[in-house]
Protein backbone atom coordinates (compact mmCIF):
# COMPACT_ATOMS: atom_id res chain seq x y z
CA UNK A 1 0.00 0.00 0.00
CA UNK A 2 1.22 3.50 -0.77
CA UNK A 3 1.75 6.13 1.92
CA UNK A 4 -1.45 8.13 2.49
CA UNK A 5 -2.30 11.53 3.90
CA UNK A 6 -3.85 11.04 7.31
CA UNK A 7 -4.30 14.57 8.67
CA UNK A 8 -4.03 18.15 7.58
CA UNK A 9 -3.13 20.52 10.43
CA UNK A 10 -3.80 24.22 10.06
CA UNK A 11 -2.84 26.81 12.64
CA UNK A 12 0.52 28.34 11.77
CA UNK A 13 0.53 31.82 10.23
CA UNK A 14 3.79 31.53 8.32
CA UNK A 15 6.10 28.87 6.85
CA UNK A 16 6.57 25.74 8.98
CA UNK A 17 10.27 25.10 9.66
CA UNK A 18 10.38 21.93 11.73
CA UNK A 19 8.29 18.93 12.88
CA UNK A 20 8.83 16.16 15.46
CA UNK A 21 6.76 13.38 17.07
CA UNK A 22 6.84 12.50 20.76
CA UNK A 23 7.87 8.95 21.63
CA UNK A 24 4.31 7.70 22.14
CA UNK A 25 2.98 9.43 18.97
CA UNK A 26 0.39 11.22 21.13
CA UNK A 27 1.84 14.62 20.28
CA UNK A 28 3.43 16.35 17.33
CA UNK A 29 5.45 19.55 17.68
CA UNK A 30 5.95 22.09 14.90
CA UNK A 31 7.90 25.33 14.70
CA UNK A 32 7.25 28.20 12.33
CA UNK A 33 8.47 31.53 11.00
CA UNK A 34 5.44 32.97 12.87
CA UNK A 35 7.59 32.75 16.08
CA UNK A 36 5.26 30.11 17.56
CA UNK A 37 5.66 26.54 18.57
CA UNK A 38 2.56 24.36 18.21
CA UNK A 39 1.87 21.09 19.99
CA UNK A 40 -0.80 19.04 18.23
CA UNK A 41 -2.56 16.24 20.09
CA UNK A 42 -2.87 13.22 17.81
CA UNK A 43 -6.12 12.03 19.43
CA UNK A 44 -9.26 12.10 17.25
CA UNK A 45 -10.60 15.32 18.81
CA UNK A 46 -7.27 17.08 18.06
CA UNK A 47 -6.43 19.74 20.65
CA UNK A 48 -3.69 22.09 19.52
CA UNK A 49 -1.68 24.36 21.78
CA UNK A 50 0.10 27.46 20.55
CA UNK A 51 3.20 28.29 22.60
CA UNK A 52 4.36 31.87 22.51
CA UNK A 53 7.70 33.04 23.88
CA UNK A 54 10.27 33.36 21.11
CA UNK A 55 10.73 36.92 19.83
CA UNK A 56 11.44 35.81 16.26
CA UNK A 57 11.07 32.85 13.89
CA UNK A 58 11.30 29.36 15.42
CA UNK A 59 13.79 27.42 13.26
CA UNK A 60 13.79 23.99 14.93
CA UNK A 61 11.87 21.85 17.44
CA UNK A 62 12.50 18.47 19.04
CA UNK A 63 10.96 16.31 21.76
CA UNK A 64 13.26 14.93 24.44
CA UNK A 65 13.48 11.11 24.32
CA UNK A 66 11.06 10.83 27.26
CA UNK A 67 8.62 13.22 25.58
CA UNK A 68 8.37 15.41 28.68
CA UNK A 69 10.28 18.35 27.19
CA UNK A 70 10.41 20.09 23.83
CA UNK A 71 13.45 22.11 22.78
CA UNK A 72 13.18 24.93 20.26
CA UNK A 73 15.78 27.18 18.63
CA UNK A 74 15.05 30.56 17.14
CA UNK A 75 16.23 33.50 15.09
CA UNK A 76 16.13 35.40 18.40
CA UNK A 77 19.43 33.52 19.24
CA UNK A 78 17.85 31.65 22.15
CA UNK A 79 16.93 28.07 22.92
CA UNK A 80 13.77 27.36 24.93
CA UNK A 81 12.86 24.19 26.79
CA UNK A 82 9.09 23.74 27.09
CA UNK A 83 6.84 21.46 29.10
CA UNK A 84 4.36 20.39 26.40
CA UNK A 85 1.26 20.77 28.60
CA UNK A 86 -1.67 23.19 28.69
CA UNK A 87 0.38 25.82 30.54
CA UNK A 88 3.25 25.58 28.10
CA UNK A 89 5.83 26.92 30.55
CA UNK A 90 9.39 27.28 29.30
CA UNK A 91 12.87 28.25 30.34
CA UNK A 92 15.03 30.25 27.97
CA UNK A 93 18.76 30.63 27.53
CA UNK A 94 20.87 32.66 25.13
CA UNK A 95 22.58 29.90 23.22
CA UNK A 96 24.40 31.63 20.36
CA UNK A 97 25.29 35.04 18.95
CA UNK A 98 23.15 34.43 15.82
CA UNK A 99 20.13 32.41 14.63
CA UNK A 100 19.85 28.93 16.16
CA UNK A 101 19.10 26.56 13.25
CA UNK A 102 19.09 23.18 14.95
CA UNK A 103 18.44 21.52 18.34
CA UNK A 104 18.89 17.81 19.09
CA UNK A 105 18.76 15.74 22.29
CA UNK A 106 21.17 12.86 22.90
CA UNK A 107 19.39 9.50 23.17
CA UNK A 108 19.75 9.48 26.98
CA UNK A 109 18.12 12.94 27.11
CA UNK A 110 21.01 14.39 29.14
CA UNK A 111 22.67 16.55 26.47
CA UNK A 112 21.51 18.98 23.82
CA UNK A 113 23.46 19.96 20.70
CA UNK A 114 22.69 23.26 18.95
CA UNK A 115 23.91 24.69 15.64
CA UNK A 116 23.92 28.31 14.57
CA UNK A 117 24.64 30.98 11.98
CA UNK A 118 27.48 32.06 14.30
CA UNK A 119 29.34 29.09 12.66
CA UNK A 120 29.51 27.06 15.87
CA UNK A 121 28.03 23.85 17.22
CA UNK A 122 27.47 23.88 20.99
CA UNK A 123 26.79 21.12 23.48
CA UNK A 124 24.72 21.74 26.63
CA UNK A 125 23.72 19.83 29.72
CA UNK A 126 19.91 19.68 29.67
CA UNK A 127 19.34 19.61 33.42
CA UNK A 128 20.87 22.98 34.27
CA UNK A 129 20.92 24.33 30.71
CA UNK A 130 24.64 24.44 31.36
CA UNK A 131 27.01 25.14 28.47
CA UNK A 132 29.62 22.39 28.05
CA UNK A 133 31.67 23.13 24.93
CA UNK A 134 31.81 24.58 21.40
CA UNK A 135 32.88 22.97 18.13
CA UNK A 136 34.09 25.71 15.84
CA UNK A 137 35.78 24.61 12.61
CA UNK A 138 32.98 25.47 10.19
CA UNK A 139 33.60 28.65 8.20
CA UNK A 140 29.96 29.43 7.40
CA UNK A 141 26.47 29.01 8.91
CA UNK A 142 25.83 25.62 10.53
CA UNK A 143 22.37 24.40 9.53
CA UNK A 144 22.11 21.15 11.40
CA UNK A 145 23.81 19.07 14.12
CA UNK A 146 22.90 15.61 15.44
CA UNK A 147 24.19 13.17 18.06
CA UNK A 148 24.91 9.61 16.96
CA UNK A 149 22.53 7.00 18.46
CA UNK A 150 25.20 5.97 21.01
CA UNK A 151 25.97 9.63 21.83
CA UNK A 152 29.69 9.30 21.10
CA UNK A 153 29.75 11.33 17.90
CA UNK A 154 28.19 14.49 16.54
CA UNK A 155 27.61 15.26 12.88
CA UNK A 156 27.13 18.80 11.56
CA UNK A 157 26.15 20.27 8.18
CA UNK A 158 27.07 23.73 6.98
CA UNK A 159 26.87 26.35 4.26
CA UNK A 160 30.64 25.91 3.92
CA UNK A 161 29.59 22.83 1.83
CA UNK A 162 31.02 20.35 4.34
CA UNK A 163 29.61 17.73 6.66
CA UNK A 164 31.81 17.27 9.72
CA UNK A 165 32.01 14.31 12.03
CA UNK A 166 33.11 15.03 15.63
CA UNK A 167 34.22 12.90 18.55
CA UNK A 168 32.17 14.09 21.55
CA UNK A 169 34.78 13.08 24.14
CA UNK A 170 37.91 14.51 22.51
CA UNK A 171 35.86 17.32 20.86
CA UNK A 172 37.93 16.92 17.71
CA UNK A 173 36.78 16.76 14.11
CA UNK A 174 37.31 13.14 12.99
CA UNK A 175 36.48 13.73 9.33
CA UNK A 176 35.15 16.31 6.87
CA UNK A 177 33.00 15.13 3.96
CA UNK A 178 33.49 17.68 1.21
CA UNK A 179 31.69 16.04 -1.74
CA UNK A 180 28.66 18.38 -1.68
CA UNK A 181 28.32 20.81 -4.56
CA UNK A 182 26.20 23.22 -2.52
CA UNK A 183 25.19 24.22 1.00
CA UNK A 184 24.28 21.28 3.22
CA UNK A 185 20.80 21.81 4.70
CA UNK A 186 20.30 18.74 6.81
CA UNK A 187 22.16 15.71 8.12
CA UNK A 188 21.27 12.73 10.30
CA UNK A 189 22.59 9.39 11.55
CA UNK A 190 21.24 6.05 10.36
CA UNK A 191 19.58 4.24 13.34
CA UNK A 192 22.52 1.79 13.41
CA UNK A 193 24.97 4.68 13.80
CA UNK A 194 27.15 3.31 10.98
CA UNK A 195 26.22 5.86 8.33
CA UNK A 196 24.91 9.38 7.83
CA UNK A 197 22.70 10.98 5.20
CA UNK A 198 22.99 14.61 4.11
CA UNK A 199 20.67 16.79 2.01
CA UNK A 200 21.87 19.73 -0.03
CA UNK A 201 21.11 22.70 -2.23
CA UNK A 202 22.83 20.79 -5.09
CA UNK A 203 19.57 18.71 -5.25
CA UNK A 204 21.26 15.61 -3.84
CA UNK A 205 21.02 13.23 -0.92
CA UNK A 206 24.29 11.52 -0.08
CA UNK A 207 24.79 8.57 2.27
CA UNK A 208 28.24 8.00 3.79
CA UNK A 209 29.70 5.19 5.86
CA UNK A 210 31.21 6.80 8.98
CA UNK A 211 33.52 3.86 9.72
CA UNK A 212 35.29 3.95 6.34
CA UNK A 213 34.35 7.57 5.53
CA UNK A 214 33.26 6.53 2.06
CA UNK A 215 30.26 7.49 -0.06
CA UNK A 216 27.74 4.62 -0.13
CA UNK A 217 24.82 6.09 -2.04
CA UNK A 218 24.02 9.20 -4.02
CA UNK A 219 20.50 10.28 -5.04
CA UNK A 220 20.17 13.04 -7.61
CA UNK A 221 16.90 14.97 -7.48
CA UNK A 222 15.72 17.98 -9.44
CA UNK A 223 15.19 20.40 -6.55
CA UNK A 224 16.90 21.61 -3.38
CA UNK A 225 16.48 19.05 -0.58
CA UNK A 226 15.61 20.78 2.71
CA UNK A 227 15.22 17.94 5.16
CA UNK A 228 15.41 14.17 5.61
CA UNK A 229 14.52 11.49 8.15
CA UNK A 230 15.48 7.82 8.51
CA UNK A 231 12.78 5.23 9.10
CA UNK A 232 13.49 3.47 12.46
CA UNK A 233 14.09 0.19 10.58
CA UNK A 234 16.94 1.90 8.73
CA UNK A 235 15.55 0.68 5.37
CA UNK A 236 13.95 3.91 4.17
CA UNK A 237 14.67 7.61 4.02
CA UNK A 238 12.07 10.35 3.52
CA UNK A 239 13.07 13.75 2.08
CA UNK A 240 11.37 17.15 1.71
CA UNK A 241 12.21 19.30 -1.32
CA UNK A 242 11.70 22.75 -2.81
CA UNK A 243 9.59 21.27 -5.66
CA UNK A 244 6.87 20.72 -2.98
CA UNK A 245 7.36 16.94 -2.95
CA UNK A 246 8.24 14.37 -0.31
CA UNK A 247 10.22 11.41 -1.59
CA UNK A 248 10.66 8.01 0.02
CA UNK A 249 13.91 6.27 -0.87
CA UNK A 250 14.47 2.54 -0.47
CA UNK A 251 18.01 2.32 0.89
CA UNK A 252 18.37 -1.43 0.39
CA UNK A 253 17.45 -1.22 -3.27
CA UNK A 254 19.08 2.19 -3.67
CA UNK A 255 16.10 3.64 -5.51
CA UNK A 256 13.20 6.09 -5.27
CA UNK A 257 10.02 4.36 -4.04
CA UNK A 258 7.41 7.13 -3.80
CA UNK A 259 6.98 10.79 -4.66
CA UNK A 260 4.25 12.43 -2.60
CA UNK A 261 2.49 15.65 -3.53
CA UNK A 262 0.57 17.57 -0.89
CA UNK A 263 2.26 20.87 -0.12
CA UNK A 264 1.63 24.01 -2.16
CA UNK A 265 5.18 25.32 -2.42
CA UNK A 266 8.47 24.14 -0.91
CA UNK A 267 8.31 21.23 1.57
CA UNK A 268 10.59 22.46 4.34
CA UNK A 269 10.75 19.67 6.92
CA UNK A 270 9.89 16.00 7.40
CA UNK A 271 10.18 13.45 10.24
CA UNK A 272 9.20 9.82 10.87
CA UNK A 273 7.50 8.97 14.16
CA UNK A 274 9.65 6.93 16.58
CA UNK A 275 7.84 3.73 15.56
CA UNK A 276 7.89 4.55 11.86
CA UNK A 277 4.20 4.03 11.07
CA UNK A 278 3.63 7.77 10.59
CA UNK A 279 5.61 10.70 9.24
CA UNK A 280 4.91 14.41 9.33
CA UNK A 281 5.87 17.18 6.94
CA UNK A 282 5.75 20.97 7.00
CA UNK A 283 5.86 23.51 4.21
CA UNK A 284 6.14 27.18 3.38
CA UNK A 285 2.38 26.92 2.71
CA UNK A 286 1.92 27.08 6.54
CA UNK A 287 0.55 23.50 6.56
CA UNK A 288 1.55 20.54 8.69
CA UNK A 289 0.63 17.17 7.20
CA UNK A 290 0.59 13.78 8.87
CA UNK A 291 1.02 10.72 6.64
CA UNK A 292 0.51 7.01 7.20
CA UNK A 293 3.58 5.07 6.10
CA UNK A 294 1.72 1.87 5.00
CA UNK A 295 4.72 0.03 3.53
CA UNK A 296 5.59 -3.52 4.66
CA UNK A 297 4.34 -2.72 8.14
CA UNK A 298 4.66 -6.36 9.24
CA UNK A 299 8.38 -6.55 8.42
CA UNK A 300 9.62 -3.64 10.42
CA UNK A 301 7.10 -4.14 13.23
CA UNK A 302 8.65 -7.56 13.86
CA UNK A 303 12.15 -6.25 13.66
CA UNK A 304 11.51 -3.40 16.08
CA UNK A 305 10.01 -5.88 18.55
CA UNK A 306 13.04 -8.09 18.13
CA UNK A 307 15.39 -5.22 18.79
CA UNK A 308 13.48 -4.24 21.93
CA UNK A 309 13.58 -7.74 23.42
CA UNK A 310 17.14 -8.58 22.38
CA UNK A 311 19.16 -9.57 25.41
CA UNK A 312 22.56 -8.19 24.56
CA UNK A 313 24.06 -5.23 22.77
CA UNK A 314 25.62 -7.66 20.33
CA UNK A 315 22.25 -9.09 19.32
CA UNK A 316 20.67 -5.68 18.90
CA UNK A 317 23.56 -4.77 16.68
CA UNK A 318 22.82 -7.75 14.41
CA UNK A 319 19.20 -6.76 14.17
CA UNK A 320 20.20 -3.39 12.73
CA UNK A 321 20.66 -3.26 9.02
CA UNK A 322 24.10 -2.62 7.59
CA UNK A 323 23.26 -0.72 4.46
CA UNK A 324 26.40 -1.51 2.54
CA UNK A 325 25.82 -5.25 2.99
CA UNK A 326 22.32 -4.97 1.58
CA UNK A 327 21.09 -7.54 4.11
CA UNK A 328 17.31 -7.49 4.36
CA UNK A 329 15.92 -7.14 7.84
CA UNK A 330 13.64 -10.16 7.54
CA UNK A 331 16.67 -12.44 7.66
CA UNK A 332 18.14 -10.90 10.77
CA UNK A 333 15.66 -11.72 13.50
CA UNK A 334 17.69 -12.60 16.57
CA UNK A 335 15.11 -13.24 19.23
CA UNK A 336 16.34 -15.63 21.90
CA UNK A 337 13.64 -18.30 21.96
CA UNK A 338 14.94 -19.63 25.28
CA UNK A 339 13.77 -16.60 27.23
CA UNK A 340 10.46 -16.66 29.05
CA UNK A 341 7.67 -14.14 28.45
CA UNK A 342 7.66 -13.27 32.15
CA UNK A 343 11.29 -12.19 31.92
CA UNK A 344 10.52 -10.01 28.89
CA UNK A 345 7.50 -8.48 30.60
CA UNK A 346 9.51 -7.75 33.74
CA UNK A 347 12.20 -6.07 31.67
CA UNK A 348 9.62 -4.06 29.76
CA UNK A 349 7.89 -2.85 32.92
CA UNK A 350 11.27 -1.97 34.46
CA UNK A 351 12.20 -0.03 31.33
CA UNK A 352 8.85 1.76 31.43
CA UNK A 353 9.27 2.66 35.09
CA UNK A 354 12.75 4.00 34.43
CA UNK A 355 11.47 6.02 31.49
CA UNK A 356 8.70 7.42 33.70
CA UNK A 357 11.24 8.41 36.39
CA UNK A 358 13.42 10.10 33.74
CA UNK A 359 10.36 11.98 32.52
CA UNK A 360 9.50 13.11 36.05
CA UNK A 361 13.11 14.28 36.48
CA UNK A 362 12.87 16.30 33.28
CA UNK A 363 9.73 18.01 34.56
CA UNK A 364 11.23 18.66 38.00
CA UNK A 365 14.34 20.16 36.48
CA UNK A 366 12.22 22.31 34.24
CA UNK A 367 10.05 23.45 37.16
CA UNK A 368 13.14 24.31 39.23
CA UNK A 369 14.55 26.30 36.29
CA UNK A 370 11.25 28.17 35.92
CA UNK A 371 11.21 28.91 39.67
CA UNK A 372 14.82 30.09 39.50
CA UNK A 373 13.92 32.44 36.66
CA UNK A 374 10.97 33.81 38.63
CA UNK A 375 13.14 34.24 41.70
CA UNK A 376 15.67 36.21 39.68
CA UNK A 377 12.87 38.39 38.33
CA UNK A 378 11.54 38.97 41.87
CA UNK A 379 15.05 39.82 43.10
CA UNK A 380 15.49 42.27 40.24
CA UNK A 381 12.13 43.90 41.02
CA UNK A 382 13.03 44.13 44.70
CA UNK A 383 16.36 45.73 43.86
CA UNK A 384 14.56 48.21 41.61
CA UNK A 385 12.07 49.09 44.40
CA UNK A 386 14.87 49.61 46.93
CA UNK A 387 16.81 51.80 44.50
CA UNK A 388 13.68 53.85 43.84
CA UNK A 389 13.09 54.24 47.61
CA UNK A 390 16.69 55.42 48.02
CA UNK A 391 16.13 57.99 45.26
CA UNK A 392 12.91 59.22 46.87
CA UNK A 393 14.60 59.54 50.26
CA UNK A 394 17.57 61.37 48.67
CA UNK A 395 15.22 63.73 46.85
CA UNK A 396 13.34 64.51 50.08
CA UNK A 397 16.52 65.16 52.04
CA UNK A 398 18.03 67.30 49.33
Amino acid sequence: EDPSLERHLKGHRDAVTSVDFSLNKKQLASGSMDSCLMIWSMKPQMRAYRFVGHKDAVMCVQFSPSGHLVASGSRDKTVRLWIPSVKGESTVFKAHTATVRSVHFSSDGQSLVTASDDKTVKVWMVHRQKFLFSLSQHINWVRCARFSPDGRMIVSASDDKTVKLWDKTSRECIHSFCEHGGFVNHVDFHPSGTCIAAAGTDNTVKVWDVRMNRLLQHYQGNAVVNSLSFHPSGNYLVTASNDSTLKILDLLEGRLLYTLHGHQGPATCVAFSRTGDLFASGGSDEQVMVWKTNFDAADYGDVLKTQKSSTSVEETHHALVEMDCGVHLKKTKTQDSGRSHVQQEEETSLANTLEHIMGQLDVLTQTVSILEQRLTLTEDKLKECLENQQKIIQNKTS
